[in-house]
């Protein structure tokens, strides 16, 4: 049974890809605070965002169990309903259209959301953005990039947003301005469920954090305790320990 005030509640979600059982009866409950799923490469936290947000088509995968987003049952509706309700995704690899400008992609988003972000308020937030409006998504930073991918997110105006591996590949003062970026989206309302291998950045944003191991949540633990635990970071993740 989903705690009051839930946000988001999974329970006995199992997702396949053919034959291959990807997810198997992961369950956890989100409330009014941010979450990090962590875990190593392979353990089936992009499926999880997959079965999410809808995007596990029949042909290639399926996901069966429940997954209520405010209540509201949201397995086997299409991606474009659940965005609707409120989910924004900031997908693995930012998946960008190379031909299009900064400005562009924005543009195409605004004003689907209703009242709330503007690409005006995208700029706000990330003014390297303005700065490179006319370049191409190809023509960007992995950083900018990134940026883009989570202004898209927010014109959505959503009240969940999902976030898959947002740090890969980006310089370490790249990701400490994200930080601070996910700090001020936070202070603001919105809630963040993390995909993460980075534990910095994992540990950083959220106090609750969701060990992934083959398919399952092995456990669930707390930033503090994650950080400073070397050997659940060797267990778990097959890390070295954090600096402290």
């Amino acid at each position: 049974m989903a705690a009051q005030g839930s946000i988001l509640t999974v329970s006995g979600l199992d997702a396949y890809y053919g034959s291959a059982h990807i997810l198997q009866d992961v369950t956890f409950d989100m409330g009014a605070e941010s979450v990090a799923v962590v875990g190593r490469n392979g353990m089936g936290k992009t499926t999880l965002c997959a079965a999410i947000m809808g995007l596990m088509p029949s042909f290639k995968g399926s996901a069966r169990g429940s997954i209520k987003f405010f209540g509201e049952e949201i397995v086997g509706k299409p991606s474009y309903r659940i965005a609707g309700l409120g989910i924004g995704y900031v997908p693995q690899g930012r998946r960008l259209f190379p031909s299009l400008s900064v400005d562009e992609h924005l543009r195409m988003i605004s004003g689907r959301g209703g009242d709330g972000w503007t690409p005006d308020r995208v700029y706000e937030l990330f003014p390297r953005l303005a700065e490179r409006k006319r370049n191409g998504g190809a023509q960007l930073s992995g950083g900018e990039q990134q940026m883009l991918a989570i202004g898209r997110a927010l014109l959505t105006n959503p009240r969940l947003l999902i976030m898959d591996e947002p740090s890969e590949g980006l310089a370490p003062a790249i990701i400490e301005n994200l930080i601070e970026v996910f700090r001020q989206l936070e202070q603001q309302g919105l809630r963040i469920l993390l995909i993460e291998q980075n534990l910095g950045v994992a540990t950083s944003l959220a106090k609750r954090q969701l060990i992934m191991v083959g398919g399952e949540i092995a456990t669930e633990t707390s930033a503090e305790t994650l950080a400073g635990d070397p050997d659940m970071q060797r267990r778990f993740l097959g890390v070295e320990p954090l600096a402290h």
